[in-house]
């Protein structure tokens, strides 16, 4: 008896143990955290913030396009024959009547001068056939075969001038040659391609526009155009002609606007991102693309604001310098963009401060600080793999 009487005491201490530490562990240490975080200071979430500007900006219509030369051909020979001499470099600039390539011609030259004695000969004897008729000796029926005869040899004296002149390949207008491509002493065949001659100055440039967009576009309207080559640099445009036809597989219509190229920088072939610019400039308000954050149900920004005076609660004293603010969440309606900078149509004033980096740790009315050491920094020049 005494020995269950023990065991039944040491079962309750047991038990009553155990149920102090559940309580303990369950209901009285919950409660005892929450009053350590509620009573820890609230630490400060550090945002760049950039400021809403009011800017001049006009409409823009972007487009990709390709430049091509105003004339551009592949210098090529009507006939064939050796090459006897090529009086061009090059890349060299030449001017429209400059002889580029000389093919040998020794056959021509002596029909040449076989023509020109049957056509001396010709016109004697017409000369001798006119003065026979005006004395009666002979018939005019004479006259007009030694006449055929005479226009007969004239032709083919002219046209072994022609075969001359058709060796003797010449710029047929003033631009840039490209990489010459025969060899003196090599024969060339009709059609073949010895070297390209482009335009330069000024130069084309082809980009396509939807057909919605057609009643913004007009003859002479200003264009401006970014080349990859040179960042930075802006070319400008005018229209100067629309096609007269929309295409049916991509339902766009082809312009054609011209640029001025003095310096002969833009090549035919180089890429193009070209702006049409529409209608007159706006006053609009704009902010950092990065302080945008987009998504299916709306875009919205973060705006900074100074913080109320918190009530009940304790926070982090801010360090030297710094000013505790919150932010408010604001649903915007985007428009036009240009470099990183988007339009706000709705939603955001100027002067207000958006947050540009940090958004992603924020809710509504989270306290913030505004860092000046933040914010992303974009390269001069991004890095081509």
């Amino acid at each position: 008896m005494k020995r269950a009487f023990a065991f039944l005491i040491v079962f309750l201490l047991l038990a009553g143990l155990a149920g102090g530490l559940g309580y303990f562990q369950f209901f009285v240490k919950p409660e005892m955290i929450k009053g350590f975080i509620a009573g820890a200071p609230r630490p400060l979430q550090a945002v760049a913030v950039a400021e809403a500007k009011t800017e001049s900006w006009q409409s823009r219509l972007p487009a990709i396009g390709t430049f091509r030369a105003v004339q551009g051909i592949d210098v090529s020979p009507q006939v064939g024959g050796v090459v006897r001499a090529i009086r061009f470099e090059s890349g060299q600039d030449v001017e429209k009547g400059q002889i580029l390539v000389q093919i040998d011609d020794t056959v021509e030259q002596a029909d040449l001068k076989s023509n020109l004695a049957t056509l001396k000969n010709a016109d004697l004897s017409l000369d001798r056939q006119r003065q026979l008729v005006s004395g009666g000796s002979t018939t005019a029926a004479n006259v007009d075969t030694a006449l055929a005869q005479r226009d007969s040899a004239s032709a083919a004296a002219d046209r072994t001038r022609a075969l001359i002149a058709q060796k003797a390949l010449m710029a047929p207008f003033s631009g840039r040659l490209g990489l010459r491509k025969i060899d003196v002493g090599q024969y060339v065949s009709p059609g073949t391609s010895i070297v390209t001659l482009q335009q330069l100055d000024p130069i084309d440039v082809d980009f396509p526009i939807p057909e919605q967009d057609i009643g913004k576009i007009k003859i002479d309207q200003p264009i401006e155009i970014a080349v990859d080559a040179f960042p930075g640099k802006v070319f400008a445009g005018k229209i100067g002609s629309i096609d007269a036809r929309v295409s049916i597989e991509s339902r766009t219509i082809l312009v054609r606007a011209q640029v001025a190229n003095p310096d002969r920088v833009l090549k035919p072939g180089m890429f193009a991102n070209v702006a049409v610019l529409v209608g007159e400039a706006r006053e609009v308000v704009t902010v950092p693309r990065t302080g945008v954050s987009y998504s299916l149900y709306g875009d919205t920004v973060y705006v900074v604001k100074p913080a109320p005076a918190a009530a009940g609660t304790a926070q982090a004293a801010p360090a030297a310098g710094d000013e505790a603010m919150i932010v408010e969440r604001r649903v915007v309606k985007t428009g036009d963009t240009r470099g990183d900078r988007v339009t706000l149509t709705d939603g955001v004033a100027a002067g207000d401060k958006v947050v540009t980096e940090g958004q992603l740790k924020l809710q509504p009315n989270a306290r913030v600080r505004i860092d000046p050491k933040a914010g992303l920094q974009a390269p001069a020049r991004l890095k081509r793999e």
